[in-house]
């Protein structure tokens, strides 16, 4: 099955076969813009842990199935070329790489 990928990622494997599985997770997805997209792609790879990332996309079929259209509380995709990092992102990144 085709799923439409991201601006800057391309859905990783396990997160296509988790939305591939729940008809209407895929709707939803597609349904969503591919900035959107890109922005659940982005949260669900940038973390360490596979269970965390397991986490991450399990989440991402529920919310995208209660409507939501962009994770919650996530700074954004940094690795985006098309635009400027923000001032207020550009802040916590420098902050986390601090810790």
């Amino acid at each position: 099955m085709k799923i439409a990928t991201g601006t800057t990622h391309k859905i990783p494997a396990d997160l296509q076969r988790a939305l591939a599985l729940d008809k209407a997770a895929i709707v939803a997805w597609e349904g969503i813009t591919p900035l959107s997209r890109n922005e659940w792609i982005c949260w669900t790879i940038s973390v360490k842990k596979p269970e965390t990332r397991r986490a991450h996309i399990e989440r991402t079929v529920k919310e995208l199935k209660e409507g939501k259209r962009r994770p919650c509380c996530w700074i954004g995709c940094v690795h985006r070329k098309d635009k400027e990092i923000s001032p207020s992102v550009r802040s916590i990144l420098k902050n986390k790489n601090h810790r």
